[in-house]
């Protein structure tokens, strides 16, 4: 677990250690790459990263980030990936502009990927590999066109080190990480609390209750 996160500076030439004070290496906040293809996944990478972070509001030591730069090797900024949705459970809340394992000793526990026509494959082979070997330790890729994958939504559990597909049933899994369940609707993906039974609400839902609420006091003054 965690074996490339582990990789340390004694493994470097000389001229690359802390102590050169003359090498500065460079970590890139951004890879130039479009956060999402279409507006479709833009929209559902965004509601996912809004409602678990208003869900985990309340606890100072769960970190939820999209799109963020993850280092993973110190010493070369060659090594990096940026999931489309985070959680990462044991370190601070609070705003980074990259993400670096060997300073925050943790790699992120649950990854979503918003598979797409140009990701889908990548997000089933090359970031499969690399979060097993990261130690993610839940792992959900959904298909929102509904067009790429075999199934919509596919789920993998860390076991001993090991991805195991998880049974996905009448659309949910549940996830161990977050105490939520993941739900493929048939139109999108959903989080559901388990202790309400309810969707936890997207900004939009959200927007929509205000507006009903507000209708429904100025119906009350106007009696």
């Amino acid at each position: 677990m965690m074996l490339l996160a582990a990789k340390c500076l004694g493994d470097l030439p000389m001229s690359l250690r802390k102590e050169d004070r003359l090498f500065t290496i460079d970590y890139p906040e951004s890879d130039g790459k479009p956060m999402a293809e279409t507006d479709v996944h833009y929209r559902l990478m965004t509601d996912l990263r809004f409602e678990l972070e208003q869900f985990f509001r309340d606890d100072s030591d769960v970190y939820v980030s999209g799109n963020i730069l993850i280092y993973y090797v110190e010493g070369n900024p060659k090594k990096r990936i940026a999931p489309d949705v985070l959680v990462v459970r044991g370190v601070p809340k609070g705003d980074r502009r990259i993400y670096k394992l060997w300073e925050e000793g943790h790699a992120p526990d649950v990854v979503f990927e918003i598979s797409s026509r140009q990701t889908w494959r990548e997000d089933l082979n090359t970031k499969w590999r690399l979060y097993e070997e990261l130690g993610v330790k839940e792992y959900f890729i959904f298909d929102p066109e509904y067009d790429y994958l075999v199934e919509p939504l596919i789920a993998w559990r860390l076991e001993s080190d090991r991805y195991e597909a998880v049974e996905v049933i009448e659309g949910a899994v549940k996830s161990e990480v977050l105490d939520l369940e993941v739900v493929n609707t048939g139109e999108t993906l959903r989080l559901r609390n388990l202790l309400t039974g309810l969707f936890l609400r997207t900004p939009l839902e959200i927007v929509q209750e205000a507006d009903r609420l507000r209708r429904e006091v100025e119906q009350l003054k106007g009696r």
